[in-house]
């Protein structure tokens, strides 16, 4: 059984706007380079006006996890994730490398001409026996702050770039 993975994103800026972030390639660009972590790039950018695919690579330092993660799976969490959007709603696909961790989900951008939320509802599953669930609760905790870390860039992005 998976661990739930939610979080809500609240703009101060018209649900348009950061609809044009998110089509942005630039956007995904800075975003990696601000809150990706070490490493991380963007591997694929594809958009034809209706549908938009994002595929990049984030990574969480060993030193900001758990020991009790790191002594299960040493090093640096490096997580492929894949962000397919038509219109205001999108899936997400992750996986962490090297462990049996696989995040998947939706993404919803509601609002209108001076506010948006963006909802991520999804889940994070690991397969190891016994430490599975505190693995997962781990990871979920982690990729929550990340999203919190991206909501704010995201704001800071489009006030800069407006």
């Amino acid at each position: 059984m998976a661990t739930p993975l939610a979080y809500t994103a609240h703009y101060s800026h018209p649900a348009a706007a950061v609809r044009a972030a998110i089509a942005d390639e630039q956007y995904w660009k800075d975003r990696l380079a601000e809150v990706g972590g070490p490493g991380a790039r963007l591997d694929g950018f594809e958009s034809d006006g209706e549908r938009l695919r994002v595929q990049m690579v984030q990574s969480i330092p060993a030193a900001e996890l758990p020991d009790a993660l790191t002594a299960v799976r040493p090093g640096d969490l490096i997580i492929p994730r894949t962000e397919t959007y038509e219109g205001s709603s999108g899936v997400f696909e992750a996986h962490v490398e090297g462990a049996p961790a696989q995040l998947r989900g939706t993404v919803t951008l509601t609002g209108d001409d001076s506010s948006a939320t963006i909802v991520v509802d999804g889940s994070v599953e690991v397969k190891v026996p016994l430490f599975g669930k505190k693995i997962e609760a781990v990871v979920a905790e982690k990729l929550t702050e990340l999203l919190a870390s991206e909501a704010e860039f995201t704001g800071n992005w489009i006030a800069a770039n407006r």
